[in-house]
């Protein structure tokens, strides 16, 4: 057979981990056992594993997890969730999956104390093969009737299952009927002797019976497959007895077995039933040695057997072929095993094609032994041997090999990490389960713990990057104080190397070889581990060659140079070969200038690469190069296998097979995936060698040809970046209990950065994506072949990364690889294979896209700008260059112009929402378009994009310069409102909108009129800019007068009365002030009239009718006029009440903000705001009687209780800087506060009656007291009629005698002075004077004084009457 080789993937890296469905027992005597799990045994891993395979419902992989209590089915054909079954008991060996009339399927098992079970599955052609969520019956129990012991269990179909009992006997059940979704099925009982009834007689007596105890156990038990009417059980028992049985016979035929294997054929012996005592019985438990099959030669069934022989020095056993003649046994051949299963277990082997295919476990591994079968002793020399097949060589996490990795530059955490995480060394369940130990470990010890152990991890891979090592602490020298870094870097070499071995542990246990068989025939053979799935794939020439150079077996001579070149390899030392290594990438990753020989010699040189080399070695290379010969052509050779694939990879397949072909699941491709990267890795190796073979012939480069040498690093440096790739992760499967706390406080070093760049997802809720590794993903991307190495090698080709000539060019194919790495997210791998490749126009594009993706937007745009020179009718690239570049561009065609690709970059910036470099390339678009382009798009989002910018200016450039009217137009009030939004006001006012400022003010008055007047921009302050600055003031007055008008509108919440009055007052005065500018005879504007307008505290003038229509107006409405008055009164009652609102809140709520004007003053007098309501008062033209009423009232009181008065608020009158200042008590500063308003507001114009109220304040409340006599001076001189008849109002009789004789003698000092003109001159209030006479003589109790007073008066009188008298004959 040819050379095979073994591939595998993991179980947990493509299947999700799905919800149990919880199977209940109707026993009620069932022990509920703990399911204990060693710390190297997760309970996921598989104890058992079988294969079924029909072509209705493909391969299925039954498995018995969680210590044998649960059950999962795993669907290898299709993308199916697993099915999974927990069980109250553990399940017996061994359960098996039947097909019922390609209708149903059964699952037929049984569990420990008496249970069995069929689970029935529905199968629908076309129909998902389950559903795990489904609502319906899944099982039936059965429970045994007559007694029970636990052993094997062999089904047989779905009506019959064998099970094993002490003592060698069988106990049968046979279904009468099945049952249904309502109904259990039907069972009948019975038990079969496994001894005749003359060995029932020779057990009687002690020297003819010797066997010893538990002999007749069976430990193997098997049937002919299923489908087949055959229903012959075969059994083998610890004495190695052979037995037959039969439904009705029971035990028909039994043959012993030796313990080792006959020297010759036993094809003639004939079988004896005489048992044959073997000095050692095989091992109790349950063993595969038997496997029933029919030949494609023959109708009869054959029995082949192993008796394993482990402590025998020349093999694990030997095979002995039966054939069934009715109910006999006719042994055929015996075979022994290979010499390579000497100390390996046979764990599991079938027949397939008349083929034996072997599974061993050695030490923990799986290998395959396979061997054609011979029928008899004559056929033995012509089956062709034994042919072993293990897996590939891989890496194994050594503490020899993690100090390898340390030689190279780097962070320790950084490369273990990275060594753990490279697929394939360990599966998802491992890094689970050894990073949940190490947690629970460290979280087992005393607290305080460290607090990456306390937090939860959204990935695995994240919280094994946090999480090992945080426990180990940089300590300091107790004597020095120095920090002790070796020793911390020595203890956190030790806690990674203990979680690596934790690991190691685990993943060793997970590959524990199960059972072998074959699913789809396409699939080949599969071995099924604990945790892996393997297939048994043919071994191509690099992995042949590498096991066998690994090896040291002889080479045969056409590979020579590949002897000389790991010799070399093994020579040179870990160390060196990693130096050499390094090297060689950092040539691989510069620009070649030089020719390869001048750059050999110069690295030859700079890294004394032969003072590091024994001249042994050197000489024993040269003389070993001198027997081969033609060194060139058998590097020439090395290269074709580094490169080649097979022939079958070359053939072309038709359109009707790709589209017939069914679409391959997830683990072919991750098989073949697996496959791909171990190909890799032997390629690679080879390489490595090859290229360093050229360092020990740098002298000698000058005489190769040039040619090859450039082809030997192309080809390095494509089998470099497959390696890389190979041995990158797809990403991490979020932790099934993870719960992301970003926010919560921990350390997050440059590993768990790293981690946020791959594929996470959220949670397991989500549709589970196979995490095998990257290569998997490509390989679903590239498309899947099936057969390996088919599918591989195509894979491989496919990329080609191999298939360059010339390391100064990138092939379309190594541009595409890198691009699909960019579109799958893997940026930072992207990256560094996008490094390995000269600077093409291709590499620069795709690089291009790698930038904008991780927002390096300034390098991807320098990137882009460089590479427009390469598209249109002036391009000089290539065909090579053209063919890779346009492979990656939109509709893989290069574009035919710069204007195409600018808006092609375009488009990409602005999908990463990146405006500025959107802008950039689309004014490069403009500045090359071609002539007759609609670019009224382009000048459109050029004119948006600097407006977001805030590059206004240039936003204004472009839109002036844009030769699209209408666009201009539109536009503009986009620039307008973006710079009023950003508060560029200042730089709006200096642009100058030439031909615009229609268009302008327009826009500006809509947001004005539309916009809250209290959210900023302000659009009324900033079209009140406008206009002002164009010396336009009426326009500016109405924009503030209509703002204020708005903010009224808005005071229906009294909290906010305070504030809007603020700005509303602010608006008034800046309209005023704009309208005072205006012409004197024309400071009035008009506005239209609104329902807004009736509740005005003052009624305008409606002037509709005296405007002309067609100037004021495009339609028939009325409009008003606002004169600068009208803002004022305005201004001066909105004043007021804000005065009250802030002096006391309280009004607000009881809504007395809204009276007229004289209540307003009132209630400012009342709040002892006098200069406000004086001031108030005087420009609304209110009459003050009140107001100094209530001053009067207040000097008064000062006069009698001033405490009682200054603890009022009175910061408004007496507090004021200005009546601070006056000298005196608090009452003299109120008298003269008083004097000073009277004598500011009072006077002829108000025909002093605010004195008057002063005087009737005093007079009322204490006529006794005299009032100042100020106020006296100043009623007397102008009004002294009203102060005497104030007095007899208020009875105060000897003031109105006083005030009336100083009347009388002011007159006469008249008539003295001036001669009467008139009769008028004379004139007295006579009737007055008869008045204050009248009720002085009538007062009874008048006082001293007052009778002198009115003494005089009447003297006065007299005197009066005769001076009159004499006047009248001279006026005469």
């Amino acid at each position: 057979m040819e050379p095979s080789v073994l591939v595998a993937s993991h179980v947990s890296a493509l299947f999700p981990t799905s919800q149990a469905i919880q199977v209940y027992s109707t026993r009620k005597d069932i022990p509920n056992l703990p399911r204990r799990s060693d710390p190297g045994h997760p309970l996921e891993h598989a104890s058992y594993s079988s294969l079924f395979h029909t072509p209705l419902t493909g391969t299925i992989l039954l498995r018995v997890t969680n210590g044998g209590f649960v059950l999962e089915l795993l669907s290898l054909s299709t993308d199916i969730p697993p099915l999974r079954f927990d069980f109250p008991a553990a399940i017996l060996p061994s359960p098996s999956i039947v097909m019922w009339e390609s209708e149903e399927l059964h699952v037929l098992l049984a569990t420990r104390f008496g249970s069995f079970w069929r689970i029935v599955i529905p199968v629908r052609e076309g129909a998902p093969l389950w559903t795990p969520l489904a609502n319906r019956r899944w099982y039936r129990e059965y429970v045994l009737q007559n007694g029970y012991r636990e052993g094997l269990v062999q089904v047989q179909g779905t009506h019959c299952i064998v099970m094993s009992q002490p003592g060698g006997s069988l106990l049968r059940l046979e279904a009468d009927a099945l049952g249904s979704d309502t109904q259990d099925d039907v069972w009948r009982e019975s038990r079969s002797d496994a001894r005749s009834f003359l060995h029932s007689i020779a057990s009687l007596i002690p020297t003819l019976h010797s066997a010893p105890p538990g002999g007749s156990d069976i430990i193997s038990i098997s049937t002919h497959p299923q489908p087949t009417d055959i229903g012959n059980v075969w059994t083998l028992s610890r004495d190695r007895h052979l037995r037959m049985w039969t439904a009705r016979g029971g035990c028909v035929a039994e043959c012993a077995l030796p313990p080792t294997a006959p020297g010759r054929s036993v094809a003639a012996r004939n079988a004896s039933p005489a048992p044959v005592n073997p000095s050692v019985l095989l091992p109790p438990e349950p063993q595969t040695l038997i496997c029933v099959f029919t030949p494609s030669h023959s109708d009869d069934p054959h029995v082949l057997v192993f008796i394993p022989t482990e402590g025998s020095l020349n093999s694990g056993g030997f095979f002995q072929l039966f054939v069934v003649n009715g109910d006999a046994l006719r042994p055929l051949t015996v075979f022994e095993a290979s010499e390579t299963s000497v100390h390996c277990h046979l764990q599991d082997f079938t027949v397939l094609d008349d083929t034996l295919y072997t599974l061993w476990d050695t030490q923990g591994q799986s290998m395959v032994e396979v061997r054609g079968l011979a029928w008899d002793a004559s056929e033995e020399q012509t089956t062709g041997g034994w042919s072993s097949a293990t897996y590939a060589q891989e890496a194994e996490l050594t503490p020899a090999y993690l100090d390898e990795l340390l030689l190279s530059p780097g962070s320790t955490a950084d490369k273990f990490f990275e060594a753990i995480m490279r697929p394939g060394i360990f599966s998802p369940l491992t890094l689970q389960a050894a990073i949940t130990q190490y947690t629970d470990a460290y979280r087992s010890l005393p607290p305080p713990h460290p607090t990456p152990l306390l937090l939860s991890y959204t990935t695995v891979a994240e919280q094994i990057a946090s999480v090992v090592g945080c426990t180990v602490q940089r300590t300091k020298d107790p004597k020095t104080g120095a920090p002790l870094d070796e020793n911390y870097w020595n203890a956190l070499k030790r806690d990674w190397e203990g979680f690596i071995a934790r690991c190691r542990e685990i993943e060793r246990n997970g590959r524990w070889p199960l059972a072998i068989g074959r699913g789809d025939p396409e699939d080949g053979v599969l071995i099924i581990e604990r945790e892996r799935v393997a297939s048994l794939a043919g071994e191509d020439l690099p992995l042949r060659l590498h096991r066998k150079l690994s090896a040291d077996h002889v080479m045969d001579a056409q590979f020579a140079l590949l002897d000389v070149l790991w010799t070399m390899r093994r020579k040179l030392g870990p160390r060196l070969m990693l130096s050499l290594e390094n090297s060689f990438h950092d040539l691989v990753h510069q620009e070649i200038a030089f020719s390869y020989t001048d750059i050999i010699q110069h690295q030859v040189r700079a890294s004394a690469f032969r003072e590091q080399v024994d001249e042994g070695l050197e000489n024993w290379i040269v003389g070993r190069l001198q027997g081969i010969g033609k060194v060139q052509e058998a590097a020439r050779f090395v290269l074709d296998i580094i490169g080649g694939f097979d022939k079958e990879v070359k053939r072309e397949e038709e359109d009707a097979e790709l589209l017939s072909r069914a679409i391959s699941p997830d683990w072919l491709r991750a098989l073949s995936a697996s496959y791909a990267s171990t190909s890799v890795h032997a390629r690679y190796d080879i390489s490595l060698a090859l290229v360093t073979l050229l360092f020990f012939l740098a002298d000698e480069l000058h005489e190769w040809d040039q040619g090859l040498l450039a082809e030997i690093f192309v080809v390095f440096r494509g089998i470099a970046m497959l390696r890389y790739v190979a041995r990158q992760p797809a990403g991490d499967n979020a932790t099934p209990t993870a719960q992301a706390q970003p926010g919560a406080p921990g350390v997050e070093d440059d590993v768990v950065a790293k981690l946020r760049n791959m594929h996470v997802s959220a949670s397991r809720g989500a549709k589970f994506q196979p995490t095998y590794s990257l290569v998997h993903r490509l390989v679903n991307l590239y498309g899947h072949s099936p057969g390996l190495p088919i599918s591989a090698h195509r894979f491989l080709d496919a990329t080609g990364l191999l298939q360059s000539l010339s390391p100064a060019h990138a092939t379309r194919l190594e541009v595409l690889f890198c691009e699909r790495l960019r579109r799958l997210g893997y940026r930072e791998v992207a990256r560094e294979v996008l490094a390995w490749l000269p600077r093409t126009p291709g590499v620069t594009y795709v690089l291009g896209r790698l930038w904008l993706d991780e927002g390096r937007y300034d390098d991807a745009a320098s990137a882009m700008e460089i590479l427009a020179g390469s598209f249109g009718p002036h391009s000089a690239l290539s065909f090579d260059d053209q063919e890779a570049v346009a492979v990656v561009l939109p509709g893989e065609k290069p574009f035919p112009a710069q204007f195409d690709f600018y808006l092609h970059v375009a488009e990409l910036f602005k999908a990463a929402l990146t405006t500025y470099h959107d802008v950039f390339f689309t004014q490069l678009a403009l500045a090359v378009a071609p002539p007759g382009i609609d670019t009224l798009a382009l000048w459109h989002s050029v004119i948006k994009g600097l407006t977001d910018l805030g590059q206004y200016e240039d936003a204004y450039a472009a839109l002036v310069s844009a030769p699209y009217e209408r666009l201009r137009r539109d536009c503009i009030s986009q620039l307008l409102y973006r710079m009023c939004e950003e508060n560029a006001v200042d730089r709006l006012m200096a642009l100058n909108f030439a031909g615009l400022a229609d268009e302008v003010e327009d826009a500006l008055a809509f947001k004005a009129r539309n916009a809250d007047p209290r959210i900023r921009p302000f659009y009324s302050r900033i079209l009140y800019t406008w206009y002002v600055s164009r010396g336009d003031y009426r326009n500016a007055a109405s924009t503030m007068y209509q703002r204020a008008r708005k903010l009224a509108a808005l005071m229906g919440d009294p909290a906010a009365f305070v504030e809007l009055a603020e700005l509303q007052l602010e608006a008034y005065v800046v309209a005023m002030n704009s309208l005072a500018l205006v012409d004197t005879k024309n400071q009035w504007i008009t506005l239209p009239v609104t329902v807004e307008t009736g509740h005005e505290p003052r009624k305008r003038r409606r002037l509709s009718k005296h405007i002309p229509e067609s100037k004021y107006a495009p339609g028939k409405r009325d409009a008003e006029m606002v004169e600068l008055q009208d803002m004022q009164y305005e201004y001066a009652l909105l004043s007021a009440r804000a005065a009250l609102a802030r002096g006391d809140p309280t009004l607000l709520s009881a809504g007395e903000l809204a009276l007229p004007a004289p209540s307003i003053v009132l209630r400012l007098a009342q709040s002892n705001r006098f200069n406000t309501a004086m001031a108030t008062a005087r420009s609304l033209a209110v009459d003050m009687s009140d107001l100094f009423g209530h001053l009067t009232n207040r000097c008064l009181r000062l006069s009698r209780r001033p405490d009682a008065v200054m603890s009022e608020d009175t910061s408004d009158w007496l507090l004021t800087d200005k009546v601070s200042s006056w000298p005196g008590t608090p009452a003299e500063k109120g008298w003269r506060y008083l004097r000073q308003s009277l004598e500011r507001h009072d006077g002829p114009q108000t025909d002093y009656r605010y004195t008057k109220v002063a005087l009737e304040t005093i007079m009322a409340f204490d006529r006794s007291s005299p009032p100042p006599p100020w106020l006296i001076h100043t009623l007397e001189e102008h009004h002294a009629e009203y102060l005497i008849r104030t007095c007899l109002r208020f009875e105060v009789l000897e003031a109105a005698l006083d005030h009336t004789l100083g009347l009388m003698r002011r007159s006469d000092a008249r008539l003295n002075d001036e001669l009467p003109k008139t009769a008028a001159a004379s004139w007295l209030p006579y009737t007055l004077v008869d008045q204050v006479l009248v009720a002085a003589e009538s007062q009874a109790d008048l006082s001293v004084r007052g009778r002198h007073l009115l003494g005089e008066l009447r003297a006065e009188i007299g005197s009066r009457m005769k001076r009159v008298q004499k006047f009248s004959p001279a006026a005469a």
